[in-house]
């Protein structure tokens, strides 16, 4: 596919010929397996801590959107995987300089050339996004979409770091809870039960 007929795709709205940028989800899953992950979410309260030298020492590090890194002690340094929502402007591409970016939101149009085309790039099927919005009553945070989807791998663990349901507010942005379309409650309570069922998920 050229930049032409990407951007043809994405204005149609043809969702195969974008998927065929995309690593299959199988192969993604697969990368993950025996691997200890740590998930990074965007909340202020992760920059009060000193949670860094733990999410460095995972296998794999994933960090959401525009991933603000105050400081190495609270956040550490890596960022294997990108996962997206937004569009991810130069100078923090150049910061965090991905492995690999997983486009998770299904606002296809907000999907750029240079980020379709990165090595290992990754579509969210538009089906999950949807079955997960059901689950949560509510469009879910790319944070749960990120949860629901590493779980289904066979990694040997998935700690979560910076995720409080915005109870102390994002770090990326200056907006309220109510200003977002999320339920927080509601993510917060999946998680639970998730963690519960499932003993790899573990929240620092």
């Amino acid at each position: 596919m050229n930049r032409l007929s990407f951007h043809a795709a994405r204005l149609l709205r043809d969702e195969a010929a974008l998927q065929s940028l995309s690593v299959p989800q199988g192969d993604l899953l697969a990368d993950l397996g025996g691997k200890r992950v740590a998930l990074i979410g965007n909340a202020r309260s992760l920059a009060e801590g000193r949670q860094g030298a733990a999410i460095d020492a995972a296998d794999l590090v994933i960090r959401i959107n525009r991933a603000p890194m105050p400081a190495p002690e609270s956040h550490g340094t890596r960022t294997d995987w990108l996962a997206l929502a937004v569009r991810l402007p130069d100078a923090d591409r150049a910061r965090l300089q991905p492995g690999r970016i997983l486009w998770m939101s299904p606002k296809r149009k907000r999907l750029d050339w240079r980020t379709a085309t990165s090595p290992g790039f990754y579509l969210h099927p538009l089906g999950d996004y949807r079955a997960l919005k059901d689950r949560l009553a509510a469009p879910p945070t790319t944070g749960a979409m990120m949860i629901a989807l590493l779980l289904r791998s066979r990694l040997t663990g998935l700690t979560l770091h910076g995720f409080d349901f915005f109870a102390s507010a994002s770090l990326s942005g200056r907006r309220t809870a109510d200003q977002v379309p999320h339920d927080f409650g509601a993510e917060a309570a999946w998680v639970a039960d998730l963690g519960r069922s499932d003993e790899r998920l573990v929240l620092a």
